[in-house]
C-alpha cells in the first residue's frame, strides 16, 4: 500500500514537471495539474480519525463554552484528554491528568487532518 502511495506521488510530481519540459503553452499546465491532484487526493474514511491535540503550550479550561466564563483549570500540551462533545468552536473535555472537566476553545485544541492518495 505504501509503495502505491509513493508511486502515485511520483506520478503527480512527474505530471507537474512535464509541462515545464514540454513545448505546450504555460496556460495549459495549471488546469491539468489541478485535475490530477483533485482526483487523487481525498480524505481517508477507512482510517480512524486522528486524536485531538493541544496546539499551544497551555489552554484554559472553562466552566462554560465562552471565553468570559470562569476558568476551572489548565490543559497543558503534554496532557492527554477526552473530548465528550462539541458546541460551535468549543469542546467539552476531561483532562485525564488532572481529572478536570470543562470547555476549551477549538482554536487551540483540534484534530489534524490527513489526506490519502486514492
Amino acid at each position: 500500500m505504501r509503495s502505491t502511495r509513493i508511486a502515485i506521488s511520483a506520478a503527480i510530481l512527474g505530471a507537474l514537471a512535464l509541462p515545464v519540459l514540454s513545448t505546450a503553452p504555460a496556460s495549459a499546465a495549471p488546469a491539468a495539474a489541478t485535475s490530477i491532484a483533485t482526483s487523487i487526493v481525498t480524505p481517508c474514511p477507512d482510517l480512524p480519525p486522528l486524536p485531538y491535540k493541544v496546539h499551544a503550550s497551555a489552554v484554559t479550561i472553562r466552566s462554560k463554552a465562552s471565553s468570559k466564563s470562569t476558568a476551572v483549570g489548565v490543559l497543558y500540551k503534554s496532557h492527554k484528554f477526552t473530548v465528550h462533545k462539541k458546541s460551535g468552536n468549543w469542546l467539552y473535555i476531561t483532562d485525564r491528568t488532572t481529572r478536570v472537566k470543562g470547555w476549551v476553545s477549538g482554536t487551540y485544541v483540534y484534530r489534524d487532518t490527513r489526506m490519502c492518495l486514492s
